[in-house]
């Protein structure tokens, strides 16, 4: 993580503008789109998609897409008060005005390190639009409900955790099939495709060609995606990968990229390995580009759902990103989990002389 100065600039109310919509090629204010030699938008850059808005829309919004100005400002100014814990997201669902408060402000018991000087920025990140959630669709703003299918795969999962629980002295700890795999530096759950904004380390880079366009996260497990933009057929479906096979098109001045080919280890909320990703990259100004995914898995949700995002550009720089804790620090979680297994046994055989 770095204490790097830059972050989330607002989207303010521009989704909610009813004013004619600009000509092709322009932005709202009509400026020209900047574009690549080749007449495409030109993608490249910096971006961050930093924000407080969650993913799912919290009850104490409930049946409301959008924030009034009122309720936004009063988030914002929490969001970005001096010592507000740039983790601290719970407060956007909090519906108690002093309990919310307080949810801003990192408790400083049993901290690991204090998030209000490494983790703010010289632009602090607040919300990127009155949106009272990312999804936008379906219109009540959660993750549609699991089909019988992923229920059932779901209550396997909780068996096997209460059975090692029951059966095991330290079940978390027992075997490396328990550790996450975000703690094993596999995979980041916000890493695309579809992209989410991580809680920090939220910069993305963008490189472009006519053939390719690249997408470089900061806080990334894996390689930068390659997108190819030529038409080529997709991978076999025999070989996945933790982010699909993706394939780019042009439509009009938007990017599409549909990625399949997922292993199932993926898990994208509760997907299975037949996860459909389309997103879809549109610059609605030369500092903006609307970034949308709909995602789709007929074992898993009972119908697709999806999201927006504003990414905006920022001048701040990239750092190198490296999890390295749980490909090393594996071995010794599980050397201790096996001498506590040790020292529970010999305690059992000396109690019972």
């Amino acid at each position: 993580m770095t204490c790097r100065h830059g972050g989330m600039l607002l989207a303010g109310a521009a989704l909610l503008c009813l004013a004619a919509a600009p000509a092709a090629g322009q932005d709202e204010e009509g400026r020209a789109l900047p574009r690549t030699p080749d007449g495409r938008p030109d993608l490249q850059g910096h971006w961050t998609m930093a924000t407080f808005t969650p993913l799912e829309r919290p009850p104490r919004f409930a049946g409301r897409e959008f924030l009034t100005e009122e309720e936004a400002a009063e988030l914002r100014a929490l969001f970005t008060a001096d010592g507000a814990n740039p983790s601290g997201r719970a407060a956007f669902a909090e519906p108690d005005p002093e309990l919310r408060r307080q949810k801003t402000i990192q408790s400083q018991e049993n901290i690991h390190y204090d998030n209000a000087i490494w983790l703010t920025e010289e632009r602090r990140k607040s919300l990127s639009s009155l949106r009272t959630s990312l999804i936008v669709d379906p219109p009540d703003g959660r993750i549609p409900a699991l089909t019988p299918t992923a229920s059932r795969r779901e209550e396997r999962r909780l068996v096997t955790r209460e059975y090692l629980a029951r059966s095991r002295p330290n079940p978390v700890f027992d075997s490396y099939e328990t550790r996450s795999v975000q703690e094993r530096c596999l995979v980041w759950r916000h890493e695309g495709p579809p992209m989410l904004p991580p809680s920090y380390n939220d910069i993305l880079q963008i490189f472009q060609t006519p053939d390719h366009v690249v997408i470089f996260q900061e806080m990334s497990n894996n390689p930068p995606r390659i997108v190819p933009l030529d038409g080529r057929p997709p991978l076999p479906a025999r070989i996945r990968q933790w982010p699909g096979d993706g394939r780019g098109r042009w439509e009009g001045d938007t990017l599409v990229v549909e990625t399949r080919n997922f292993t199932r280890k993926t898990h994208f909320r509760g997907a299975s390995d037949a996860l459909h990703v389309v997103e879809r990259f549109t610059p609605v100004g030369p500092d903006e580009i609307l970034y949308e995914f709909t995602v789709a898995d007929p074992t898993s949700w009972m119908r697709p759902w999806s999201a927006e995002i504003p990414m905006t550009r920022t001048d701040e720089l990239m750092f190198e990103y490296a999890c390295h804790e749980g490909n090393h620090d594996i071995v010794n979680i599980l050397s201790m989990s096996r001498n506590l297994d040790r020292q529970a046994a010999a305690k059992a055989a000396g109690g019972s002389k």
